[in-house]
């Protein structure tokens, strides 16, 4: 009988936490903390090639476009729209390449005020995940994860 308490007493104490958990993320408004994506952002990877990406505030979202420029070439032009879904109570984003023909579509969330995590909800297309992490409101850190390894990371700064 003992061990039937301790179960349940176990049960209850997940129950309570997970609850909790929720409580705690439904607390963060995604659609504010999305704001802190709204300016131009630039960084460089690791061989070089450049990355700029200007965001601007567009109705319960943003708006951004994106260039990859290597040896002062663009070679792959990024246009997303990031919408808040408050059903979900999440950021969904659909994305368009100039270099293929794909639509991809993704999930952002925010954990706490300044991290969060992009999933790529398209199968066809879902090689990768993401998580980011402004470091400042000037700052932002974003990591490319594949099969749980980061396989790429880039440090974004805000122009100012």
């Amino acid at each position: 009988m003992r061990g039937s308490y301790n179960i349940i007493l176990i049960v209850l104490f997940i129950l309570v936490n997970v609850g909790f958990m929720r409580a705690q993320n439904s607390q963060l408004d995604q659609s504010k903390l999305l704001e802190q994506f709204i300016g131009t952002w630039i960084g460089e990877f690791s061989d070089g090639t450049k990355f700029t990406c200007v965001n601007e505030k567009f109705s319960n979202g943003v708006f951004s476009k994106s260039d990859i420029v290597k040896e002062n070439k663009v070679i792959d032009s990024i246009v997303q729209i990031y919408g808040y879904d408050k059903k979900a109570d999440k950021i969904i984003i659909a994305e368009l390449k100039e270099s293929t023909t794909l639509i991809e579509l993704c999930s952002l969330e925010f954990h706490s005020p300044t991290e969060g995590k992009i999933i790529i909800t398209n199968p066809e297309n879902a090689p990768f995940g993401f998580e980011f992490t402004f470091k400042n409101e000037n700052q932002l850190v974003q990591k490319a994860i594949q099969n749980g390894k980061v396989v790429n990371e880039i440090v974004l700064n805000k122009k100012i």
